[in-house]
């Protein structure tokens, strides 16, 4: 174990974090993922041994990523991030409370969501702020963040799994660890002049309703709450219903020394030498908001030791949880080294999940940041004793047979690519999420929500991605969930109108409704843009018919004839508001009234009758019946003509870096699928060209490595399944679409006793994105999908790789995918 001596020497003040490690001083924002053919073809001497030694925390936050550089571990409930301020206390960099490119923090937080893109997110709760010198002011009357907040430079920062440092301009450092719940913390300060620690109770990313501190002198302990929720309540369209409490977060700290001084701070009122403070600070911005809170500080005498290590735990059901989560998981004298060796490892076992061979550092970078991003949700909210918070406002115990209780559930976004890789990779954990959306359902009314934070429902974004989530976990293999349970509640969800669903109440993208306007969908097979109490009529019928496409095929597995052919039907209604006289020149997606007639008038780059996208981009949207959807545009060389249009602009160049409503958007999730739609049009080809230059224009290393908001992992798993040359079909399917992989070799080994799926491609590089043939365990296979067994059960893929394209292989329209 290190003593305060020899920790001193380790970490000092600033100038001991300049250099080394994969996250410090990145030159460039962003390094395109370019790189000349391999010399030879790849064997299982360079596989990688440690992918852990090539994950770089910082990619994404910068450029709209909104990923956080913070200590955290695979599905953990603490991430320990630093909270970035651009002068104002009630608002944050970034949305998720990191920006790269704004260098001065107000403290290290310790919950975050990765990649959400409200601004501000979600969570960031208790920021926790090494100051050096008096506090002799309220730190919330500071309200541009001037004194009570520090600048730093990217060469004193270093970012890890399970670890972050940085050196503060101040000379104050923080060097953080974690392990699940709990973290450990060296904070190190100048000995020339005062330190003190500011714990900001009530400054969460969204604000908070109330908050509460307590200082035990005696004990050298520090415990607290804090009340909030609010997540996209600052949303212009709906969210001003979403400024409401959900959780609570409590916390425990302990440390190594006494305390020389100690106060509390209410609003604009400071109390030195008082030992608890409550209040809250709202949820709103800006004037509204400012000057409100509370919080307390502890300092210390740094004459002879100017090295501060606390421990914490934290629990969102109770204080004494918070407690024993950290007697639990931290031992009483681990140091920070110790916690983030076995961080590091913990990382480097589910990393390991997928081992790569080929491909240089920066492609492997990419590679494995790609795959740490998409394993950091779901994420724990239930204690090591079982006991979790309910969505109806009480604790739970875990059920028979579940090991945890996740949750955040970005459900419109993951469904269409994470929840898939969750599945692949770690089918325990996704079985375990399913039971805990089948928990917070029952405890919601029966009622499924399309975005879960903690224990919250948000309503955030359209559609029932719930269903999609969860065929898709079954159709993969996933057992460990009371399957017959969930499919059955989610079937009352899709056939039974629910009040809800009549509500006006966070529309249009906060409704309440989970299958808003029920009754008149099943009575006119399409969401009527003019009573569909949503946030868009054709968005909202696509989204539907994708759920219940999902939902028919997870019937037919159980068995259930009945239900699968009625929603079967119904994963067709997105025809109804298809309008093939849309525009003179083609047919698109097109909203409807109710008395039947379109929605006028009509313009394939707006987004009336869309969320978040344009009908050029929602057309596109029909994954689970992509043969249908060719025939209504004339056929697959017309749709194949079409998706030409979707990627190039009319010169002929590519367009696949977004901001252009008629084209490809790999910012946003209802066209990032498109790319691989050429399979099923016969032309494979250009599937392969256009996710190739796709992954090596728009995907990178460095903060801006990133298209846009992660979106809890799906960003992030789209360029994994990319590079492997794998994508999911469509929602409710285990069967994979086939691309060139961007790599040489990959094996992927599920967590579990399943069979690892073997992928070689010796011929993989830059100059080689064709695929000429592949054998499927050793058999040619000529079609551009794999079928679901392969990817349930294991095997081995091979694929021999072109440098130009070959429009022979693949096109049979007898096994084009359906």
């Amino acid at each position: 174990m290190e003593t305060h001596r020899t920790r001193r020497k380790r970490l000092g003040c600033r100038s001991a974090l300049v250099g080394g490690g994969v996250a410090v001083a990145i030159g460039a924002l962003l390094a395109p993922l370019v790189e000349a053919p391999a010399a030879s073809a790849a064997t299982r001497a360079d596989e990688v041994r440690h992918p852990v030694t090539y994950v770089d925390p910082l990619i994404g936050s910068a450029g709209g990523g909104n990923t956080y550089p913070g200590a955290t571990l695979p599905f953990g409930m603490i991430a320990w991030s630093p909270t970035s301020t651009a002068g104002d206390q009630t608002n944050t960099a970034a949305a998720n409370g990191y920006s790269y490119d704004t260098t001065r923090v107000r403290g290290f937080s310790l919950t975050h969501v990765n990649g959400a893109g409200c601004h501000p997110g979600a969570a960031g709760d208790v920021p926790i702020m090494p100051f050096v010198g008096e506090v002799d002011s309220s730190p919330t009357a500071d309200t541009k963040d001037q004194k009570y907040a520090a600048t730093f430079s990217h060469e004193n920062e270093k970012a890890e799994p399970g670890r972050y440092r940085v050196g503060l301009d101040s000379g104050a450092s923080a060097d953080l660890a974690v392990s699940q719940r709990a973290g450990v913390a060296d904070f190190s300060f100048p000995q020339d002049a005062p330190a003190r620690l500011l714990f900001r109770t009530s400054n969460s990313l969204n604000g908070s309703e109330n908050a509460h501190i307590e200082i035990d002198r005696e004990r050298h302990k520090v415990t607290g709450w804090v009340l909030t929720g609010a997540f996209c309540g600052r949303r212009a369209n709906g969210g001003e219903n979403n400024r409401k409490t959900y959780y609570r977060l409590y916390f425990q700290a302990s440390f190594d020394r006494a305390f020389s001084t100690v106060g509390t701070w209410e609003n604009d009122r400071l109390s030195p030498g008082a030992t608890t403070a409550d209040g809250g600070e709202g949820y709103l911005t800006g004037a509204d908001r400012a000057g409100r809170g509370s919080g307390g500080y502890v300092g210390f005498d740094t004459a002879r030791d100017n090295d501060v290590r606390m421990r914490l735990g934290i629990s969102y059901v109770s204080l004494a949880g918070a407690e024993a989560n950290l007697r639990a998981e931290i031992a009483p004298r681990a140091s920070v080294a110790d916690v983030a060796a076995e961080g590091r490892a913990a990382w480097d076992r589910r990393l390991r999940a997928i081992r790569i061979s080929g491909g240089g550092e920066p492609r492997r970078t990419a590679f494995y940041t790609a795959l740490y991003h998409s394993l950091q949700q779901p994420n724990l909210i239930s204690d090591t004793d079982g006991r979790y918070p309910g969505m109806d406002g009480t604790p739970h115990r875990v059920e028979r047979g579940q090991t945890a209780q996740y949750s955040n559930f970005s459900g419109w976004d993951q469904y269409r690519a994470q929840v898939q890789l969750l599945a692949l990779l770690q089918p325990e954990v996704a079985g375990d999420f399913a039971q805990s959306l089948l928990n917070f359902a029952r405890q919601n009314g029966g009622v499924w929500d399309r975005w879960v934070h903690i224990s919250g429902a948000t309503h955030v974004m359209t559609g029932d991605p719930s269903a999609a989530t969860l065929a898709t976990f079954y159709a993969m293999g996933v057992r460990n969930f009371d399957a017959k349970g969930a499919f059955d509640s989610l079937y009352r969800q899709a056939t039974a109108p629910h009040t809800d669903g009549l509500s006006d109440k966070g529309c249009p993208g906060q409704c309440e409704g989970q299958r808003p306007g029920l009754a008149q969908y099943l009575e006119s097979r399409y969401a009527a843009q003019d009573a569909c109490h949503c946030w868009g009529g054709a968005a909202e019928t696509l989204e539907d018919s994708v759920a219940d496409d999902a939902l028919a095929r997870w019937a037919r597995l159980l068995g259930r004839t009945k239900e699968a052919d009625e929603l079967g039907a119904r994963g067709g209604y997105w025809r109804n508001v298809f309008n093939p006289q849309a525009t003179g020149a083609a047919g698109y997606i097109q909203a409807r009234n109710r008395d039947g007639s379109w929605v006028t008038p009509f313009d394939p780059a707006s987004d009336r009758g869309f969320a978040q996208g344009s009908a050029a981009t929602y057309t596109w949207m029909v994954p689970q019946d992509v043969q249908g959807l060719a025939e209504a545009m004339g056929g697959r060389d017309k749709a194949a003509a079409r998706l030409d249009g979707f990627f190039h602009k009319p010169d002929g160049s590519w367009s696949v870096r977004g901001g252009d409503p008629l084209r490809y958007d790999p910012t946003n999730e209802p066209g990032i699928h498109a790319p691989w739609l050429y399979n099923a049009l016969g032309q494979p080809w250009k599937t392969q060209e256009t996710v190739r230059q796709i992954v090596t224009t728009v995907y990178g290393t460095g903060p801006k490595g990133l298209p846009g908001n992660d979106d809890l992992g799906t960003m992030s798993a789209w360029y994994v399944f990319a590079a492997l040359g794998l994508y999911p079909q469509a929602p409710g399917r285990a069967e994979a679409l086939l691309t060139g992989p961007l790599l040489p070799r990959a094996v992927i080994a599920p967590a579990g006793q399943r069979r690892a799926l073997t992928i070689d491609a010796p011929e993989a590089s830059d100059t080689h994105p064709y695929v000429h043939a592949v054998r499927v365990n050793g058999r040619p296979h000529d079609a551009s999908w794999l079928d679901g067994s392969v990817v349930r059960q294991g095997g081995s893929l091979a694929f021999d790789l072109a440098d130009r394209p070959d429009t022979g292989w693949a096109t049979d329209p007898g096994r084009l995918p359906r």
